[in-house]
């Protein structure tokens, strides 16, 4: 019987036996395959997050938001930007910016946080921060439960239902004041509705068209405002006034944030 040769190699590290094929260390390989398998664990979150962000907006278009436009970001999902326009009550003729800020490993992750672009004097808005307070509506986040249009009605509700919002009041300087001078409170509030026309605007005393000015933000999805086309709108507004009532639509369709005397939500 012919011996089969044994090469030692000169380093001493290890013998190759009747194999020229190159030896690749074991530590190198789980090396190579756990990086390429964090790769494809990277990649699959975000796409997943992604679809999960997409189909939250899609819930938007269903609901009875009145008055509020949101739009996620061109260059994150994670960021929101909103505006809201109120049309009744103390904060009537407000047109309110706001950031929706989703948290890095969404929908898993905590609460969402509403930021508005200018001071508000209210009760359920730090002061500090200018954040909406939410973890009175929605004391645990449960991605199965709760939703981005919730939190948009929720700020809406602040809005239209002050007296019921004062239970969750942050800002107790504007409780304290609404609630032992309310003309002294109605001013402040008309103080904050008019500053934030003045940044809309960005310069009230000049010129409104100011108001339409290019963005002051660099992403294309940032919401901004363009004039009144005849030509180009005068078809959208006819369609939008020959739509039922507003009371009516209330009624008819949507979801409100919270059964009646509770705060469980995805209730009819």
């Amino acid at each position: 019987m012919q011996e089969r040769a044994v090469k030692e190699e000169t380093n001493g590290t290890f013998l190759r036996q009747g194999s020229l094929r190159r030896v690749l260390p074991s530590s190198h390989k789980e090396h190579l395959f756990g990086r390429q398998n964090e790769d494809i664990n990277k990649f699959y979150r975000i796409f997943h997050q992604e679809y999960v962000v997409l189909a939250e907006y899609k819930m938007l278009q269903s609901e009875n938001l009145q008055g509020i436009y949101v739009i996620p970001s061109k260059e994150s999902c994670l960021l929101w930007f909103g505006v809201i326009f109120v049309r009744n009550g103390f904060y009537e003729d407000g047109i309110f910016r706001f950031n929706i800020l989703l948290p890095e490993d969404f929908p898993d992750g905590g609460h969402p946080k509403v930021v508005f672009q200018s001071n508000i004097f209210h009760p359920v808005i730090y002061k500090d921060t200018n954040e909406l307070h939410l973890t009175d509506g929605f004391p645990t986040w449960d991605k199965d439960q709760h939703h981005i249009w919730q939190v948009l009605k929720y700020l809406s509700w602040i809005f239209y239902n002050f007296n019921s919002s004062l239970a969750h009041a942050v800002n107790l300087e504007a409780v304290n004041l609404y609630r032992n001078n309310q003309l002294e409170f109605k001013e402040k509030v008309k103080e904050c509705v008019i500053k934030m026309l003045m940044i809309l605007i960005q310069n009230y005393r000049i010129d409104l068209d100011h108001l339409y000015d290019p963005s002051p933000v660099d992403d294309k999805h940032y919401i901004t405002f363009e004039k009144y086309i005849p030509s180009i709108h005068d078809s959208v507004r006819a369609t939008m006034m020959t739509h039922e009532s507003h009371e009516e639509r209330i009624r008819a369709s949507g979801y409100s944030w919270v059964s009646p005397g509770s705060f469980k939500p995805l209730s009819k």
